[in-house]
Protein backbone atom coordinates (compact mmCIF):
# COMPACT_ATOMS: atom_id res chain seq x y z
CA UNK A 1 0.00 0.00 0.00
CA UNK A 2 1.07 3.64 -0.57
CA UNK A 3 1.50 5.81 2.49
CA UNK A 4 1.65 9.79 2.19
CA UNK A 5 2.97 11.06 5.45
CA UNK A 6 1.63 14.67 5.73
CA UNK A 7 2.79 17.33 8.71
CA UNK A 8 0.35 20.32 9.75
CA UNK A 9 2.33 23.64 10.23
CA UNK A 10 -0.20 25.69 12.70
CA UNK A 11 -0.64 28.82 13.81
CA UNK A 12 -1.25 27.51 17.34
CA UNK A 13 -2.19 24.43 19.30
CA UNK A 14 -5.97 24.23 19.13
CA UNK A 15 -5.65 24.49 15.40
CA UNK A 16 -4.63 20.83 15.31
CA UNK A 17 -8.61 20.32 14.94
CA UNK A 18 -7.59 20.44 11.40
CA UNK A 19 -6.01 17.44 11.19
CA UNK A 20 -9.30 15.53 10.79
CA UNK A 21 -10.50 17.48 8.27
CA UNK A 22 -7.01 17.33 5.80
CA UNK A 23 -7.09 13.59 6.13
CA UNK A 24 -10.46 13.51 4.93
CA UNK A 25 -9.48 15.73 2.10
CA UNK A 26 -6.52 13.34 1.24
CA UNK A 27 -8.84 10.48 1.50
CA UNK A 28 -10.98 11.52 -0.67
CA UNK A 29 -8.98 11.48 -3.70
CA UNK A 30 -6.04 9.19 -2.75
CA UNK A 31 -8.82 6.51 -1.16
CA UNK A 32 -6.33 3.83 -1.27
CA UNK A 33 -3.28 4.96 0.67
CA UNK A 34 -2.54 5.12 4.16
CA UNK A 35 -2.52 8.67 5.29
CA UNK A 36 -0.16 9.54 8.12
CA UNK A 37 -0.68 12.87 9.86
CA UNK A 38 1.86 14.30 12.17
CA UNK A 39 1.27 17.51 14.31
CA UNK A 40 4.21 20.30 13.68
CA UNK A 41 4.06 20.72 17.85
CA UNK A 42 7.14 23.66 17.81
CA UNK A 43 5.33 25.37 21.12
CA UNK A 44 7.94 23.24 23.06
CA UNK A 45 10.71 25.02 21.33
CA UNK A 46 12.75 27.45 23.04
CA UNK A 47 13.04 30.87 21.32
CA UNK A 48 10.34 30.36 19.08
CA UNK A 49 11.06 32.43 15.90
CA UNK A 50 7.93 34.47 14.57
CA UNK A 51 8.87 34.87 11.62
CA UNK A 52 6.67 32.13 9.33
CA UNK A 53 9.84 31.39 6.79
CA UNK A 54 11.42 30.43 9.76
CA UNK A 55 8.49 27.87 11.39
CA UNK A 56 8.17 26.64 7.94
CA UNK A 57 12.64 25.57 8.23
CA UNK A 58 11.87 24.39 11.75
CA UNK A 59 9.23 22.31 10.59
CA UNK A 60 10.95 20.63 8.11
CA UNK A 61 13.93 20.06 10.28
CA UNK A 62 12.21 18.23 12.89
CA UNK A 63 9.10 16.81 10.88
CA UNK A 64 9.81 15.57 7.55
CA UNK A 65 7.23 14.78 5.45
CA UNK A 66 5.93 14.05 2.17
CA UNK A 67 3.02 16.97 1.98
CA UNK A 68 3.62 20.29 4.40
CA UNK A 69 0.10 22.19 4.88
CA UNK A 70 0.91 25.64 6.20
CA UNK A 71 -1.66 26.68 8.40
CA UNK A 72 -2.69 30.87 9.04
CA UNK A 73 -6.14 32.23 10.32
CA UNK A 74 -7.51 34.85 7.66
CA UNK A 75 -9.13 36.51 10.65
CA UNK A 76 -9.37 40.32 9.03
CA UNK A 77 -7.37 39.73 6.50
CA UNK A 78 -8.35 38.89 2.68
CA UNK A 79 -8.08 35.34 1.88
CA UNK A 80 -6.06 35.77 -1.56
CA UNK A 81 -3.92 38.53 0.78
CA UNK A 82 -2.95 35.22 3.95
CA UNK A 83 -2.81 32.76 1.44
CA UNK A 84 0.46 35.35 -1.11
CA UNK A 85 1.84 35.64 2.65
CA UNK A 86 1.85 32.02 2.88
CA UNK A 87 3.75 31.43 -0.69
CA UNK A 88 5.68 34.33 -0.02
CA UNK A 89 6.89 32.53 3.08
CA UNK A 90 7.71 29.45 1.34
CA UNK A 91 9.77 30.57 -1.32
CA UNK A 92 11.68 32.59 1.42
CA UNK A 93 12.07 28.95 3.44
CA UNK A 94 13.28 27.45 0.26
CA UNK A 95 16.31 29.25 -0.15
CA UNK A 96 17.48 27.82 3.65
CA UNK A 97 16.63 24.07 3.08
CA UNK A 98 14.93 21.54 0.86
CA UNK A 99 10.67 21.49 0.66
CA UNK A 100 8.21 19.20 0.30
CA UNK A 101 5.05 20.09 -2.18
CA UNK A 102 3.85 22.88 0.07
CA UNK A 103 -0.69 23.71 0.23
CA UNK A 104 -1.61 26.52 2.77
CA UNK A 105 -4.67 26.38 4.72
CA UNK A 106 -6.16 29.48 5.37
CA UNK A 107 -10.17 29.47 7.19
CA UNK A 108 -12.12 32.35 6.98
CA UNK A 109 -12.19 33.93 9.59
CA UNK A 110 -10.34 30.93 11.97
CA UNK A 111 -10.26 27.33 12.39
CA UNK A 112 -13.25 27.40 14.79
CA UNK A 113 -15.70 28.28 11.70
CA UNK A 114 -15.33 24.91 9.99
CA UNK A 115 -16.64 22.93 13.00
CA UNK A 116 -19.59 25.15 12.76
CA UNK A 117 -21.72 22.99 10.93
CA UNK A 118 -22.49 19.96 12.51
CA UNK A 119 -24.93 19.83 15.65
CA UNK A 120 -24.71 16.03 16.51
CA UNK A 121 -20.99 16.45 16.61
CA UNK A 122 -20.97 19.85 18.76
CA UNK A 123 -23.29 17.74 21.15
CA UNK A 124 -21.43 14.54 21.27
CA UNK A 125 -17.86 16.24 22.31
CA UNK A 126 -19.82 18.00 24.52
CA UNK A 127 -20.65 14.56 26.13
CA UNK A 128 -24.47 14.86 25.81
CA UNK A 129 -24.84 13.31 22.23
CA UNK A 130 -28.77 12.45 23.49
CA UNK A 131 -28.72 16.07 24.66
CA UNK A 132 -32.05 17.72 23.50
CA UNK A 133 -30.61 21.88 23.76
CA UNK A 134 -31.30 23.31 20.68
CA UNK A 135 -28.43 24.82 18.64
CA UNK A 136 -28.63 27.47 16.28
CA UNK A 137 -25.93 27.23 13.56
CA UNK A 138 -25.27 29.87 11.54
CA UNK A 139 -26.36 28.46 7.45
CA UNK A 140 -23.31 26.92 5.97
CA UNK A 141 -22.62 29.97 3.17
CA UNK A 142 -22.63 32.59 6.38
CA UNK A 143 -20.26 30.52 8.60
CA UNK A 144 -17.44 32.79 6.84
CA UNK A 145 -19.06 35.80 8.15
CA UNK A 146 -19.45 35.07 11.65
CA UNK A 147 -17.21 38.06 13.22
CA UNK A 148 -15.53 35.60 15.92
CA UNK A 149 -16.43 31.69 15.61
CA UNK A 150 -14.25 30.61 18.20
CA UNK A 151 -16.64 32.38 20.57
CA UNK A 152 -19.73 31.22 19.51
CA UNK A 153 -18.36 27.46 19.16
CA UNK A 154 -17.55 27.62 22.68
CA UNK A 155 -20.60 28.93 23.60
CA UNK A 156 -22.71 25.99 21.77
CA UNK A 157 -20.37 23.56 23.22
CA UNK A 158 -21.60 24.95 26.83
CA UNK A 159 -25.01 25.14 25.74
CA UNK A 160 -24.84 21.42 24.49
CA UNK A 161 -23.80 19.82 28.14
CA UNK A 162 -26.92 21.22 29.32
CA UNK A 163 -25.14 21.55 32.49
CA UNK A 164 -25.86 23.90 35.15
CA UNK A 165 -23.74 27.35 35.65
CA UNK A 166 -21.54 26.31 38.08
CA UNK A 167 -20.58 23.22 36.58
CA UNK A 168 -19.90 25.03 32.96
CA UNK A 169 -17.46 26.88 34.62
CA UNK A 170 -15.80 23.46 34.99
CA UNK A 171 -15.84 21.94 31.78
CA UNK A 172 -12.80 21.90 29.52
CA UNK A 173 -13.99 23.23 26.43
CA UNK A 174 -10.89 23.55 24.83
CA UNK A 175 -10.40 20.00 24.69
CA UNK A 176 -13.93 19.18 23.39
CA UNK A 177 -13.53 21.58 20.48
CA UNK A 178 -10.43 19.18 19.35
CA UNK A 179 -13.16 16.07 19.85
CA UNK A 180 -15.33 17.61 17.19
CA UNK A 181 -13.64 16.58 13.86
CA UNK A 182 -13.39 13.19 15.53
CA UNK A 183 -16.69 13.09 15.79
CA UNK A 184 -17.45 13.99 11.71
CA UNK A 185 -17.35 11.18 9.02
CA UNK A 186 -18.30 13.88 5.80
CA UNK A 187 -16.74 17.19 5.65
CA UNK A 188 -18.14 17.69 2.19
CA UNK A 189 -20.70 20.19 3.15
CA UNK A 190 -17.79 22.53 3.69
CA UNK A 191 -17.35 22.85 -0.10
CA UNK A 192 -19.66 25.31 -0.23
CA UNK A 193 -17.27 27.86 1.69
CA UNK A 194 -14.71 29.45 -0.79
CA UNK A 195 -11.72 29.10 1.65
CA UNK A 196 -12.63 25.18 1.52
CA UNK A 197 -12.56 25.42 -1.86
CA UNK A 198 -9.36 27.03 -2.38
CA UNK A 199 -8.30 24.67 -0.16
CA UNK A 200 -9.10 21.49 -2.20
CA UNK A 201 -8.26 22.72 -5.41
CA UNK A 202 -4.60 23.82 -4.62
CA UNK A 203 -4.10 19.85 -3.05
CA UNK A 204 -5.89 18.29 -5.89
CA UNK A 205 -3.01 20.43 -8.15
CA UNK A 206 -0.31 19.32 -5.81
CA UNK A 207 -1.73 15.61 -5.68
CA UNK A 208 -2.28 15.77 -9.76
CA UNK A 209 1.80 17.11 -10.10
CA UNK A 210 3.17 15.13 -7.79
CA UNK A 211 1.21 12.20 -9.75
CA UNK A 212 0.78 10.42 -6.33
CA UNK A 213 -2.77 9.19 -7.63
CA UNK A 214 -1.33 7.52 -10.46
Amino acid sequence: MNELRYTLLADGPGDRALIPILTWLLQEYLPSWAIQAQWADLWRLPNLPNVLHQKIKLTIDFYQCDLLFIHRDAERVALADRLAEVADAVEEARKFTTLPPCVGVVPVRMTEAWLLFNTDAIKEAAGNPNGTAHLSLPGLRRLEEVPDPKAMLHNLILEATELGSHRRKHFKVKRAVQRIPECIEDFSPLRELPAFSNLEEELRETIACQRWGD
